[in-house]
């Protein structure tokens, strides 16, 4: 007899997401990878919106649809002007939102307290989908650290109060590391996983603290050891292909180095950071990046030349973008976690300048794709 004919099934369910403050898109890259649909993205930023257009239209080209008079229907800019009943049904919400000041958190008021506050658009777009009978199943948020500190702990206590009792989501929040998800950057940020238990069977979320050699997720802190090794060295270009405008002047040298014992003679200890490219992660890259490059400054002494700046391409891959630009320096790095063919390429359409401002704006990739596969397997399941 003759065998069956096994069709393979390449319709595989797919979970719908909406990407708030979305940046250039770190949350829709990871979430993308697997398997989340984008339905609705906002991001005011005009540059940040032409990388974001750049990248995902031709993912998700429906995103970027126009009604008659050529206005974005799902594509918004200003979140304060998001009309509600527009904003298509979603299985998660993502955001990175910005951390504003409350000026009356902590009176105890829940929902109205976040009045004013960027946070509060997040909280409104899900509080009219609860009323519609369509809540979200998950929301997925990342701050900075410091929101953990912020008017000495009153803004969180704050934002948890209107997530666990005003929209009756469970709530988990972590500090992590994208120097343990395999990109040589420290960098802290705080990140929030909400479900609602009537439509998630899980009882608990438990938070990937890293990845490990074969990238698979480690959940112990005891375990950091074993995470997948990193060096500043796997983000470079080519020295050849390195234009000299990025090796910084001697002025600037100078005063990098003044500066720095300064403030050292002050009890500081800002100034700049020197790293080789055999460091296993440099500092925190920041949206003021583009200024002077003093957070990260790449050694040249071996060539007797001052330090330079990461390329704006370094800079993306520094975020664990996939950046193919003039070439790795070091052929392994082409094909680690963060550069495989399979994974979609970032392509950089603005100037230097508002690409450092991008790259130091956004998520580490790495570290959202990861909790993008926890949050599919623990609470989704739709592995």
């Amino acid at each position: 007899m003759p065998s069956k004919k096994v069709v393979k099934n390449d319709n595989k369910p797919k979970f719908r997401f909406i990407d708030l403050f979305a940046g250039i898109g770190g949350f829709h890259t990871a979430m993308h990878s697997v398997g989340g649909k984008c339905v609705f993205a906002s991001e005011w930023d005009k540059n940040a919106r032409i990388t974001y257009e750049e990248n995902y239209k031709a993912i998700e080209p429906s995103l970027f649809a126009k009604d008659k008079e050529g206005n974005y229907k799902f594509f918004n800019a200003d979140i304060n002007d998001v009309e509600l009943d527009k904003v298509p049904n979603f299985d998660v919400l993502c955001g990175g939102f910005p951390c504003q000041a409350f000026s009356i958190a902590g009176k105890r008021k829940g929902f109205e307290d976040t009045r004013g506050t960027l946070f509060f658009n997040i909280a409104e777009i899900v509080d009219h989908k609860i009323k519609i009978g369509k809540k979200p199943k998950v929301l997925f948020l990342e701050n900075v650290k410091g929101l953990k500190n912020h008017d000495h702990g009153k803004t969180l206590e704050t934002l948890l109060r209107v997530l666990k009792e005003d929209l009756q989501y469970e709530v988990r929040t972590k500090v992590l590391n994208a120097k343990y998800f395999g990109v040589p950057q420290n960098r802290e940020r705080l990140f929030f996983v909400c479900w609602d238990k009537e439509q998630c069977a899980a009882e608990d979320f438990k938070f990937p603290v890293g990845l490990d050699k074969n990238l698979k997720s480690l959940f112990d802190v005891k375990e950091l050891d074993k995470v997948v090794a990193t060096k500043v060295g796997d983000i470079l270009e080519p020295d050849d292909t390195i234009p000299e405008k990025m090796t910084i002047s001697d002025k600037l040298w100078i005063g990098h180095q003044l500066r720095k014992e300064r403030n050292r003679a002050n009890g500081k200890g800002f100034g700049y950071s020197l790293f080789k490219e055999d460091a296993v992660y440099c500092s925190t890259i920041s949206a003021r990046y583009w200024k002077d490059g003093s957070e990260i400054l790449i050694d040249q002494s071996q060539k007797g030349k001052n330090p330079r700046k990461l390329t704006p391409v370094e800079a993306g891959r520094l975020q664990g973008y996939k950046i193919v630009g003039n070439g790795w320096k070091y052929a392994e790095a082409a094909d680690n976690q963060n550069n495989k063919n399979k994974l979609p390429t970032m392509r950089i359409v603005v100037s230097d300048k508002e690409a450092y401002h991008q790259f130091g704006n956004s998520v580490a990739v790495p570290v959202i794709r990861t909790l993008a596969k926890e949050i599919k397997g623990q609470l989704l399941q739709t592995k």
